[in-house]
């Protein structure tokens, strides 16, 4: 059985000072808004509600943990965009994003859902270079791939590839598609590697890097990212 059809929903966090001891790998998935985050975690999860589908984007603006059982846990971002929210509280998931990605060190590695039709937006871009001075690995779903032409989609995943490439060398990328139940395998694979060590384990953030300290949070050592 894939390991994240083990999923079982754990805790959530608003604030960095929220997140829970770290316990293990952690697998993260950040996405735009209504880019068809969601539902992909609950195809790869086999489940239907796993993750929260909303038809507004932007509404779930909480981190949710899934524990994997022993192997580790995902980590469901909130999907950056925030449509329709205002400007205080897309600056508060900016910089409690940021911050996660860069200094959570148990997070393995970053699952990158982009809407195959829009790849490679500015937001997208930016969580890019957020996570980038980690050098941990980025797996690019590319959802919604059942609305292009095979053609069309075969060209996508080659410009994506060859985009990445430029900007961050450490990504695999491929064509997803939750309606299609297409891409699950080759997704797991990448997962199940991740979380089996397979993979380089991430470095540690290099000295003065460290993250800004969060009101509250200078005498909780335990609940740092």
């Amino acid at each position: 059985m894939p390991i994240l059809q083990n999923a079982r929903f754990f805790t959530s966090a608003h604030e960095l000072r929220d997140l829970p001891p770290s316990a293990g790998p952690e697998i993260a998935f950040a996405g735009r808004s209504n880019a068809g985050k969601s539902s992909a975690i609950n195809a790869l999860a086999n489940q239907t509600r796993l993750a929260f589908v909303s038809k507004t984007p932007g509404r779930t603006q909480l981190i949710n943990f899934f524990t994997l059982g022993e192997r580790g846990f995902l980590v469901d971002l909130p999907g950056y965009g925030y449509a329709k929210v205002p400007e205080d509280i897309r600056k508060h998931w900016e910089g409690v994003l940021s911050a996660y990605l860069q200094f959570r060190q148990s997070l393995w590695g970053m699952v990158l859902v982009m809407d195959a039709r829009h790849p490679l937006t500015p937001l997208d871009r930016q969580m890019l270079a957020w996570f980038l001075p980690t050098g941990k690995p980025v797996h690019i779903l590319l959802t919604k791939s059942d609305k292009l032409s095979r053609q069309q989609a075969t060209n996508t995943l080659r410009a994506t590839r060859s985009e990445l490439k430029k900007i961050y060398p450490n990504c695999t990328a491929q064509l997803f598609s939750s309606l299609k139940r297409s891409g699950l395998e080759e997704a797991e694979a990448v997962i199940d590697a991740w979380l089996e060590g397979k993979e380089t384990p991430p470095p540690e953030a290099p000295p003065g890097n460290k993250k800004p300290p969060v009101k509250g949070e200078e005498n909780r050592g335990e609940h740092k990212p």
